[in-house]
């Protein structure tokens, strides 16, 4: 006799019935797909030569581009990895996952994640590297990461999967996240003159050397990226293995990571699926985070479960079709709430929320007595490094002092950008009465979702996020 309390697990899925008959007419007909997601710590979009950056080299991405589907507006629904991690594994909204919305948090069990579903549909299911995290999964109710349980390596997981079953597999890498080793970038070969400076960042030699360094870590992944591939291909797996090739948020610099602006968000993604999607396409469609999870499910026969607020974009993959597919997929939502946890004098938050469509980006501050970077003057929400140490040092110059305020100093309480103008973001129109239209539609759109989606900070119920535990141990680094 089946236990009551399986019926209720199987029941939180999509329905102990409709479980049965999917997973059991799936098996039977031997069509599943292995799953690999392959996801690199701090690596944000254009950094690939199919983006426009021509100096990092990214060969295995660029081969699962070409033999799938390049996406080039894929977001992460929050800029830090915890939160970030947590809507990937979910298929929800950071905002809705209680402390999972917190760095060094954690992830109540009572939201499942993608693994542990596949994993009670059959899949064998295993890590390596960094899954969910950092924070506690025991103080969320879970007895492992929610990513699943760790495999030292990639071959000798697939050595242990159990004849005639698919597999779930994440390879979370550390690279290219800091520390660098200073040099690196350079004695790899790469010339300083050669880098393409983003315009909010000052053009230094000490600037131009620590990208040549973020360079090389993200070529570090791509070559595991390369080497996975090459195992798949050698046990005749790559063809019936949906291949996921992404990051998790923005490159760690300042104005990047922990920002909302595009450098913090947006990411690449590659995606290949042997001859279940077609081949060497470019989508523009957005595409956010909260997606994977029941992209994933739908893959694999499963229906993604009710309360799962993103959307498959499996019908993206399987489409014929470039550009721009599907009218729905016209924008993503963004936010942010706890990075570091000793921020702003000890709340850690500065709580932000978003809208980015293709023609314009709109932030509201919530806060904006609090300080996005952190508290003067260490700033401990931009991650440590040249770039910043040399920010630090010469604010008071006429060439950097803009470029530190836009970076480390307070904000309004909404922004907007004209991307057609302004792709960078750095000149916020929100207050000039030409958009006054613009703004009020496109926050109105993002209030009805935040709305729609339970986000604590619509209800008043927004000093939750700062009152979660902190459970990074004594003595560990910040991020």
């Amino acid at each position: 006799m089946i236990r009551r309390g399986f019926l209720k697990r199987l029941g939180a899925v999509a329905g102990f019935g409709v479980f049965l008959r999917q997973g059991a007419a799936s098996r039977a007909a031997d069509s599943r797909p292995n799953i690999l997601f392959a996801i690199a710590d701090d690596w944000g979009w254009p950094f690939s030569p199919l983006y426009g950056d021509a100096v990092v080299k990214t060969p295995h991405f660029e081969r699962v581009a070409r033999e799938g589907v390049l996406f080039r507006n894929a977001y992460c629904v929050s800029p830090s990895c915890s939160p970030s991690r947590a809507s990937i594994l979910t298929g929800r909204m950071f905002w809705e996952l209680e402390q999972g919305a917190n760095l060094w948090g954690a992830l109540p069990s009572k939201f499942d994640a993608y693994p542990d579903i596949l994993e009670r549909a059959g899949y064998y299911v295993g890590l390596k590297g960094k899954g969910w995290g950092p924070g506690s999964f025991e103080a969320g109710g879970r007895t492992r990461n929610p990513a699943g349980p760790v495999f030292g390596d990639f071959g000798k997981f697939l050595d242990s999967v159990p004849e005639g079953r698919p597999f779930c597999f994440w390879f979370g890498s550390s690279d290219p996240h800091r520390p660098y080793d200073p040099g690196s970038g350079l004695r790899s070969g790469k010339t300083p003159e050669a880098v393409y400076v983003p315009p909010f960042l000052p053009d230094a030699p000490e600037v131009r050397s620590d990208i040549l360094d973020y360079y090389y870590e993200v070529e570090r992944f791509d070559r595991d990226v390369g080497e996975m591939l090459h195992v798949l291909e050698g046990r005749g797996l790559l063809d019936r293995t949906l291949v996921v090739v992404t990051g998790d948020n923005g490159m760690p610099f300042p104005r990047c990571k922990t920002n909302l602006y595009d450098f913090g968000v947006r990411l690449p993604l590659a995606v290949r699926w042997g001859s279940e999607i077609p081949k060497g396409r470019t989508v523009d469609d957005f595409v956010s985070f909260a997606d994977y999870a029941p992209t994933f499910l739908e893959a694999a026969g499963l229906r993604p479960t009710g309360d799962m607020s993103g959307r498959s974009f499996l019908r993206l993959l399987r489409s014929s079709a470039a550009g721009w597919i599907d009218p729905n997929r016209d924008c993503v939502f963004l936010g942010r709430e706890r990075h570091v946890p000793t921020a702003n004098q000890g709340t850690g938050g500065y709580p932000m929320r978003a809208i980015r469509t293709k023609d314009f980006l709109y932030i509201r501050n919530f806060m904006p007595e609090r300080w996005p970077a952190g508290d003067p003057e260490a700033f401990v929400d931009v991650d440590g490094g040249p770039t910043k140490e040399y920010m630090l040092l010469h604010r008071g110059e006429a060439s950097v002092a803009p470029l530190f305020e836009r970076a480390f100093g307070r904000r309004p309480a909404e922004e907007l950008y004209d991307l057609a103008d302004d792709p960078y973001q750095m000149r916020n129109v929100a207050f000039e009465p030409k958009h006054g239209k613009v703004k009020e539609q496109i926050s109105a759109r993002l209030e009805a979702f935040l709305r729609k989606t339970g986000d604590p900070r619509m209800i008043g119920r927004g000093e939750l996020f700062d009152r979660y535990p902190n459970y990074r141990p004594a003595g560990r680094a910040t991020k």
